[in-house]
């Protein structure tokens, strides 16, 4: 006999599962706790099976019979539907596992990790504000080239070229990671997006380059009246050209002042890097050392110890001291300084100089870089340079430095 609402409305639990049974091998099992779950009962290839179908009240009665149905016609067809669900819901998941925000976060969870914080936030921030809010929850191969374009035109039109460059290549770096790690995608679509955007220029740091200008450059570092703390990290800054960053983070427990050494690991590339302190170098760290060497930071924080002086520091006295940080020099431009005058006008060996910056120079043996690579020659040269500077500072005749490139 068939089921009505009326009694399965008015079946109440025991203190053991029952079931009331309606046609065609549905009926409803009440539990001990009053749940009242939807079953089929059906065979296939010769094996009695069971199809849960949800729960009443949430499935009426109607809407179950419509379910057994549907099941009982995949059987006509030889179809098991209990497969057919596993797989359904397999799908459903390999789909929500593959969208593209689930991979762009694990791509920069696990493939970016050797870069700087910095970067990393960067990265993520980008992708939060221009990518996840129009592609995040789609599936990573349903994205076509046409589509993350409108989402580049976007990010173009609010005249951020430069950053839409930026976020087509960490789009294609997830695609290529996607394609590698078998997750749905089988391309990296941004290769068709190839001239689809204006080209763009870029920007490189500023920085002076005539002997005349870094001596003036020279003397109004000099010139700064602000912290010692800012004062110092000034004037050590061309002495040691360390990316911004480096030089903000530098600790006490780095640097080694009897052997005039300053040793820390490469943010960009987390790889240990060795800078020869020349003796101008040393006394200025002398200096400050009073005032921050019972701490971790050389260059402090002025509100609080624990911290590093601010990011903007060294270009805010820059500014204050008149020069265009856009258009003459910025914190970065003294590694371009060195490294233009220490080659075109000093005749340096490139590879002694790109080794001290820190710079991958691949050699004929595969090797990209190496700490202590041409030490001798590069605390031949750091030295040399400190005293050029301070012959420029000091207006003399510009001369030739000469260091052995062997």
């Amino acid at each position: 006999m068939a089921l009505t609402d009326i009694a399965i409305r008015n079946a109440k639990p025991s203190s053991k599962a029952f079931k009331l049974y309606d046609e065609k091998g549905l009926f409803i099992q009440v539990t001990p706790n009053g749940g009242k779950w939807w079953r089929f009962k059906y065979r296939f290839d010769g094996k009695e099976k069971l199809l849960s179908l949800g729960t009443y009240p949430e499935i009426k009665l109607t809407d179950a019979r419509k379910r057994r149905d549907e099941a009982r016609e995949l059987i006509a067809k030889e179809i098991d539907p209990s497969q057919t669900r596993k797989a359904t819901k397999a799908a459903k998941e390999q789909i929500t596992k593959n969208t593209f925000e689930i991979i762009a976060r694990e791509w920069l969870a696990t493939q970016m990790t050797s870069k700087a914080e910095k970067t990393q936030a960067n990265i993520l921030r980008r992708f939060e504000i221009y990518l996840v809010p129009w592609l995040g929850k789609r599936p990573i191969n349903e994205i076509s080239a046409p589509d993350l374009l409108d989402v580049l035109k976007i990010i173009q039109a609010q005249n951020k070229l430069e950053t839409a460059y930026r976020v087509m290549k960490s789009a294609g770096q997830v695609f290529r990671y996607a394609v590698q790690h078998r997750r749905l995608a089988v391309r990296d679509i941004t290769s068709d997006l190839k001239g689809a955007l204006p080209p763009h220029k870029v920007k490189h740091m500023p920085s002076l380059t005539e002997p005349q200008e870094i001596a003036e450059l020279l003397r109004a570092l000099d010139g700064f009246t602000g912290t010692l703390t800012v004062q110092v990290a000034l004037r050590l800054a061309p002495l040691v050209f360390a990316r911004p960053g480096e030089l903000r983070k530098a600790k006490w427990t780095d640097i080694d002042l009897d052997a005039g050494e300053w040793r820390y690991l490469v943010g960009k590339t987390n790889t240990p890097h060795i800078v020869p302190l020349s003796k101008q170098a040393i006394e200025l760290l002398k200096t400050i050392q009073p005032l921050s060497g019972h701490g971790l930071y050389v260059f402090q924080g002025g509100r609080d110890a624990k911290k590093t002086m601010s990011e903007a520091a060294v270009n805010a006295a820059l500014r204050r001291l008149g020069i265009d940080t856009k258009e003459q020099i910025c914190g970065h431009g003294f590694r371009a300084i060195a490294r233009t005058s220490l080659h075109e006008r000093r005749d340096i060996d490139p590879n002694i100089i790109e080794h001290q910056l820190a710079h991958k120079v691949p050699d004929a043996l595969g090797s990209a870089y190496n700490r202590t690579k041409f030490i001798s020659q590069r605390k031949e040269m750091m030295q040399t340079w400190a005293d050029y500077l301070d012959e420029l500072k000091a207006g003399a005749k510009i001369i030739q430095m000469k260091i052995n490139k062997t």
